[in-house]
C-alpha cells in the first residue's frame, strides 16, 4: 500500500509542477490531493510501526509456538530486535527454525527464508557465537524473566512477581 501511495504522490506532484509552469489553477488542487495521500500514508505507517514497538519476545515466542502447534510442518523464522543469546535459546526451544536481528539486509533475509523453506535452519553467526560463549545462565527462567522486565531491586522484583501472580 505504501509503495502505491508513494508512486501516486510522485506522479501527482510532478503533474502539479507542470501545471504551475503553465499557470494552471488546478495545480493547487493536485497538491491538496498529494498532501492528503501523504497524511494517510503517514498514519498507516505509524500504525504499523506502533505494532512493532509493542512486540516483545514473549509475543514472538508465543507466535512461534502457536504456528508450530497449528501447522506442524510449517517452519518459521523470528526476525527480532531481541538479539541476545538467552533469547536465541528460547526461540529455538519454541520451535523457530531461524533467528536473526531486524537489522539484517533484505538479501540476507531472503537467503534465510529460502534456506528455512528448503528444510534448513539459520541463526545469525555473531549471535550464535555469543550464545556459545555465554554458556548456561545461572538464573532460573523466572529470575531471567523478572530481570528482562526491568526489576532492579528486591522490592521491584516482589511487586512484579505479585502482579504476575507468581506469589
Amino acid at each position: 500500500m505504501l509503495g502505491r501511495n508513494l508512486s501516486l504522490m510522485a506522479v501527482q506532484s510532478e503533474l502539479a509542477a507542470r501545471l504551475v509552469e503553465h499557470g494552471d489553477a488546478a495545480a493547487a488542487e493536485r497538491m491538496l490531493e498529494v498532501r492528503q495521500v501523504a497524511h494517510d500514508s503517514l498514519r498507516e505507517m505509524r500504525a504499523v510501526v506502533d505494532g512493532y514497538r509493542r512486540a516483545d519476545l514473549g509475543a514472538e515466542l508465543a507466535g512461534a509456538r502457536a504456528m508450530r502447534a497449528e501447522v506442524p510442518g510449517c517452519a518459521n523464522v523470528i526476525v527480532t530486535s531481541h538479539g541476545r543469546p538467552g533469547y536465541l535459546k528460547q526461540a529455538l526451544a519454541a520451535g523457530a527454525c531461524g533467528f536473526l536481528p531486524k537489522t539484517v539486509s533484505a538479501q540476507v533475509l531472503a537467503d534465510v527464508v529460502r534456506a528455512v523453506h528448503g528444510g534448513g535452519r539459520y541463526v545469525d553467526p555473531e549471535l550464535a557465537a555469543e550464545a556459545i560463549a555465554a554458556g548456561e545462565s545461572p538464573l532460573t527462567s523466572r529470575e531471567a524473566e523478572v530481570l528482562e522486565l526491568g526489576a532492579v531491586n528486591r522490592h521491584e522484583a516482589v511487586q512484579l512477581a505479585r502482579a504476575r501472580g507468581w506469589i
